[in-house]
């Protein structure tokens, strides 16, 4: 298990972002503000009402300021998934209060 960015570099990670997107793809790099630069990425896109649609996004920068959690995507049980079977309510964005 990696306990920072930098063990995840030229890794498959899944990341959830602020607004609720997760995309799938391999950490290229990152910087101070955990901006990140991932390759070979894409979108899952859950619904209800269909199955798992996959975007391609290709080379895909994530802001850091829209990053919500980021960990390593074990490749062999993630090819055991059925994306084609699986209906999910999408996540909702990351709600900011002030208490």
């Amino acid at each position: 298990m990696a306990s920072s960015l930098e063990e995840l570099v030229g890794k498959k990670v899944s990341v959830v972002c602020g607004d609720g997107r997760n995309l799938i793809g391999i950490l290229k790099g990152y910087d101070q503000v955990q901006n990140l630069v991932l390759s070979e990425t894409h979108e899952r896109s859950y619904s209800m009402e269909a199955p798992v649609e996959l975007i391609d996004l290709g080379l895909y920068i994530v802001r850091g300021d829209n990053l919500a959690l980021i960990g390593e995507l074990d490749e062999a049980e993630d090819a055991k998934m059925d994306l084609n079977s699986i209906r999910a309510e999408p996540l909702k964005p990351v709600v900011h209060t002030a208490i």
